[in-house]
């Protein structure tokens, strides 16, 4: 009995210590997988920076706040950061991202210019889930961003012709007649090259369209004074059609409908501000026209 009894002793010390041998082995297995995928500081600063990059692309062609600030906050949780905070409205995105350790970063982008672009914002929101699904490395994706960032707008000849051929239609659908469309076209180039030669000046976007919109208006009165056309209204309308802010006044009822009131009302005011402007252009030159 007593040669039993220290066998059994023996037998359960040995497996105490194989025990504590296979979870030290797993312990040290998952510190090593972790210790793999995890990433540096810096690295995590650049990650940041590239969400950021990301959100500011998104703002910059005329997203609403709340898929910048859900786009940018799956980003970085993609990334291992263990919690994102992110601030959107319409001229500032502001990120805070706690890395697994506790600390913190932060990054903050001014957003100087906006328009209207839906091709970029669909390759953003593609390369987003992608970078969900399946992280990229740091150098993947700041090359898919450098090629988003680098796609232009359409072709100048293309958006010539649009501008030409949706001013006609309008023109035609308010009850113009052909001499009133091909007025339109023609003070639809007009307000296509006054805008393209007024953008190289980085004004005002109120500015440049009071500008853009009062040299329209005179070209559909010196039109239809040389006998091209015959209905100023039907003709003005085709034109003013053209920049009426339409997506970002959607795209502020949406912000105001997802609680984001504030980044909402920026952009109602921007919008509703640009209309008014439009208006006094149109407005202006039809009241000198008619003094003269």
């Amino acid at each position: 009995m007593p040669g039993s009894e220290g066998e059994r002793k023996f037998l359960a010390v040995c497996s105490l210590e194989g025990q504590e041998e296979a979870d030290l082995s797993e312990r040290d297995l998952k510190k090593e997988e972790k210790k793999e995928a995890a990433y540096t500081e810096s690295t995590y600063a650049l990650i940041l920076s590239d969400a950021v990059e990301i959100g500011a692309l998104l703002l910059m062609n005329g997203a609403e706040a709340g898929r910048v600030e859900d786009t940018m906050g799956r980003i970085l949780r993609a990334y291992g950061f263990v919690r994102s905070d992110v601030f959107t409205i319409t001229s500032s995105i502001v990120a805070t991202g706690t890395l697994p350790e506790g600390r913190k970063l932060t990054e903050t982008r001014r957003i100087t210019k906006r328009d209207t672009n839906l091709g970029k914002i669909e390759k953003i929101n593609l390369l987003s889930r992608k970078v969900c699904a399946h992280p990229l490395p740091h150098e993947e994706l700041e090359q898919e961003i450098a090629k988003i960032r680098a796609q232009g707008q359409a072709k100048t000849v293309q958006t010539l012709f649009l501008y030409l051929l949706i001013s006609a239609s309008l023109t035609c659908f308010f009850k113009g007649n052909g001499e009133d469309a091909v007025a339109s076209m023609l003070s639809g180039a007009v307000l296509f090259f006054s805008l393209h030669v007024t953008g190289r000046f980085r004004l005002n976007s109120i500015l440049q369209l009071l500008l853009c919109s009062a040299l329209t208006a005179a070209s559909v009165e010196a039109l239809v004074r040389l006998g091209i056309g015959s209905h100023t209204d039907l003709i003005k309308i085709g034109n003013i059609m053209l920049v009426i802010p339409g997506i970002q006044l959607t795209s502020s009822l949406r912000d105001m409908i997802n609680d984001d009131i504030i980044s909402g009302l920026l952009n109602l005011s921007e919008a509703l501000l640009k209309a008014a402007f439009v208006a006094l252009g149109f407005a202006m030159v039809a009241l000198v026209g008619r003094i003269l």
